[in-house]
């Protein structure tokens, strides 16, 4: 395989790859005993992350792409490939974990919506997004269950409340760069993130979150370039992991 074939089937959605990640390795290293079951779990969770994005872009292309059918098929046997690969990582883990089936159900309603959206072409819906946030988050109870922790909730709605804000502040920097309603969106709920951490998670996670607020509130409208957008991205995410593991 070509450098440049083999870099197409690495999903170019730059965003996920913080939120796929960092829950993960927040409920990973908040756990008591983390261990090869983590690697293991990783593995399938990044390769079924990679298998699913391929399938919804080959359902999404069927038509978008009639007058040039390859530009679909191209995207059947990365996902057939990356689809192989997470079953090997997964199963064994499922059959000493068999809980794990149980959070796999639990996901499959939110991977349903988004493959909804992508068969009509509307990714960049809201609420496909947001759907896409709550199994990623949840990901931080499950890493975390299985290193010998209980359920910690409040590092995983801290998550929560993060990530689903990027949802509407990117695109507050981006697609949406124009609309007073998305940014309006943006800080209410930037403000509320900021208020239900302090008072129900830790106070100290007024300071990331205020400084995410603070960013929501400057930001859109100045014009960034799309990768100096992306780095603020990872030092908020890189912000939040560390807040984390230092709070919980």
């Amino acid at each position: 395989m070509s450098p440049k074939k083999a870099t197409a089937w690495i999903p170019d959605q730059h965003g996920a790859w913080a939120m796929l990640t960092v829950p993960f390795l927040a409920g990973t290293f908040l756990a008591p005993r983390p261990g090869w079951a983590h690697a293991l779990l990783l593995a399938a969770w990044l390769l079924g992350y990679c298998a699913l994005f391929h399938a919804q872009q080959w359902l999404r292309l069927r038509r978008a792409a009639a007058r040039r059918p390859a530009v679909a098929r191209g995207h059947l046997r990365p996902a057939a490939v990356f689809g192989a690969a997470c079953a090997a990582a997964g199963i064994p883990l499922a059959v000493a974990h068999p809980w794990l089936l149980l959070a796999g159900a639990a996901a499959a309603p939110f991977a349903a919506t988004t493959t909804w959206y992508a068969h009509r072409n509307r990714e960049r819906a809201l609420i496909n997004g947001l759907a896409a946030v709550v199994p990623a988050c949840g990901m931080l109870l499950v890493a975390a269950h299985l290193g010998g922790a209980g359920w910690p909730w409040a590092p995983a709605a801290a998550c929560l409340l993060y990530f689903a804000g990027t949802v509407p502040y990117v695109k507050t920097m981006i697609r949406e760069r124009n609309s007073r309603t998305y940014y309006r969106g943006s800080v209410a709920h930037h403000a509320a993130a900021l208020a239900l951490s302090a008072a129900f998670l830790s106070p100290w996670l007024a300071l990331p979150f205020g400084a995410y607020l603070a960013r929501a509130i400057a930001l859109p409208g100045r014009g960034l370039k799309v990768p100096l957008v992306g780095a603020v991205e990872i030092a908020c995410s890189t912000a939040l992991l560390a807040s984390l593991l230092l709070l919980f």
